[in-house]
């Protein structure tokens, strides 16, 4: 595939790569978890939306197109709730919170 939407798909693709891969080295030099939580919103917001964008354009409409739209919606919905549960465990981990608040 030559075409433009192969040209596309191509900036696309290299686009969101970077961002995952700049947001986990990023996450990597950050000593406390905390501040790691912070890098995985480029990622669900930014990186693997383009990753799907790249998709759809070089597979076409299809079901695999379906299917990484449905994948890329379910993180992008998932993924705040599971951060903000990840903070709160580390939190009570670490003290700062009672672990039966609430309840």
């Amino acid at each position: 595939m030559t075409g433009p939407a192969h040209i596309a798909a191509l900036v696309c693709e290299t686009a969101g790569t970077a961002v995952v891969v700049a947001s986990a080295l990023a996450a990597l030099a950050m000593r406390r978890a905390y501040n790691r939580l912070h890098f995985l919103t480029p990622v669900t917001s930014l990186g693997a939306p383009l990753i799907a964008v790249a998709l759809v354009l070089e597979n076409g409409w299809g079901l695999t197109a379906g299917l990484d739209i449905l994948i890329v919606l379910l993180l992008a919905l998932s993924a705040p709730a599971l951060g903000a549960a990840t903070a709160r465990v580390l939190a009570q981990r670490a003290g700062l919170i009672d672990e039966d608040s609430p309840s």
